[in-house]
């Protein structure tokens, strides 16, 4: 049975900082002029022969001295991530309107901190870390949110949520619930990921890592581009220029790390998307899709999207922009949706050359402009995760 329209949540912040650079600004500006972060990999000691979405400057950003704790690769971008587009200043007006114990914090990570808890392996002493590494708080999936929950000042319900690729994607999902509920009156969303050994090894294992800048929807696409980012949504009742109006979540579990062949969760999410903001495939006017540019997962996209979508839709891939940021990406994309709506610009597909003739025409390599009523933003995830998320642009606009 289809779920029944929800009631619009307003975004009131919104921030993304990744290899593009630090918040909304020069992502628009990248977005605007085609221009992808990507850059030959000098990550680590012996960089893998691909292309990665660094975020410049992590190595010498340094934590407030309240917070030095939490040092590490991740918790730094957070940071980074909070400063920026007054991200920071719009969540303490909202804890002085509810409450702090009234704000959810719910975010999503596919690694955390594990770059850090990998440093201190190196670092043995007699089978344990050393004394400096002994930080359990850091070496713990949970880390990002603690960190970021200590950061802002909030009391209320701390979520992290780790499904892949769309972790930070269906921290929507769950905020919506949650103030649905009356358990709380708003919520801080968002997701961060950094590069480490285990993400880039980990996926060059998997014979997903190009050795080239990703091209996403090209008929010789070779793999994915990995990045790191982080990126951050303040979420209130009631209407607003730009609202979340419906999300969809599926787990098809058909594999570890392949994407069903028909696509059925992927389509199970977009279904529920759609009836949960009342809408139809029409009315949408802008994709965001996943686009990972790995041979499975964008022939199952695209011909979702070709079979469900009126020719005239415009959709993209984003990842050429900033690399696949995993637990990340859906907030980044997110973000990507919202400036669509915000500023009528409908992103194109960076790198990608010959488009592959199982994608559908909606899929487009330059940019547009035009009214962004609706858009939809896609993020599937290892072992069928599957969300989609509706935004839209509310009366106040």
């Amino acid at each position: 049975m289809s779920p029944t329209r929800i009631p619009p949540l307003r975004v009131s912040a919104f921030t993304a900082t990744s290899a593009v650079g630090v918040g909304k600004g020069p992502l628009l500006a990248a977005l605007e002029q085609s221009k992808s972060g990507l850059r030959a990999n000098d990550f680590g000691p012996t960089p893998l022969p691909t292309w990665i979405g660094r975020v410049d400057g992590l190595e010498e950003l340094r934590l407030p001295d309240e917070l030095a704790s939490w040092d590490c690769r991740n918790n730094r971008l957070a940071w980074l991530g909070l400063k920026a587009d007054g991200f920071i200043e719009a969540v303490a007006a909202a804890r002085q309107r509810y409450g702090a114990d009234r704000i959810a914090l719910i975010l999503g990570t596919s690694t955390s901190s594990i770059g850090e808890t990998e440093a201190a392996y190196t670092e043995l002493d007699n089978g344990a870390f050393p004394a400096h590494q002994r930080r359990p708080e850091v070496h713990t999936p949970h880390s990002l949110t603690l960190f970021v929950q200590e950061a802002l000042g909030l009391e209320g319900p701390a979520e992290t949520i780790s499904t892949a690729c769309s972790s930070s994607g269906k921290v929507f999902a769950s905020a919506e619930r949650l103030i649905r509920l009356g358990l709380v009156d708003a919520a801080v969303v968002g997701g961060v990921d950094t590069l480490c050994g285990s993400v880039l090894f980990g996926f060059n294992s998997l014979e997903l890592v190009s050795p080239e800048p990703c091209r996403p929807f090209d008929a010789g696409r070779n793999g994915i581009s990995l990045g790191e980012a982080a990126g951050f949504a303040l979420l209130e009742r009631g209407e607003g220029p730009l609202e979340l109006l419906g999300y969809g979540e599926a787990s098809d579990a058909h594999h570890m790390s392949t994407p069903h062949p028909e696509g059925l969760g992927a389509e199970r999410a977009l279904d529920d998307a759609l009836a949960r903001a009342g809408l139809q495939p029409k009315d949408i006017d802008y994709i965001n899709m996943h686009g990972t540019a790995s041979t499975k997962n964008d022939e199952v996209e695209g011909a979702l999207v070709a079979r469900r979508f009126p020719q005239t839709t415009h959709a993209s891939s984003t990842k050429g922009f900033t690399g696949h940021t995993l637990g990340a990406a859906g907030i980044v994309e997110a973000v990507i949706s919202l400036l669509a709506i915000e500023t009528g610009l409908k992103p194109g597909t960076v790198n990608t050359t010959t488009l592959d003739d199982e994608c559908g025409p909606q899929i487009k390599l330059q940019p547009a402009r035009g009214e962004v009523r609706h858009a939809l933003s896609n993020s599937f995830g290892f072992g069928g995760n599957n969300c989609a998320l509706i935004f839209g642009k509310g009366a106040a606009a």
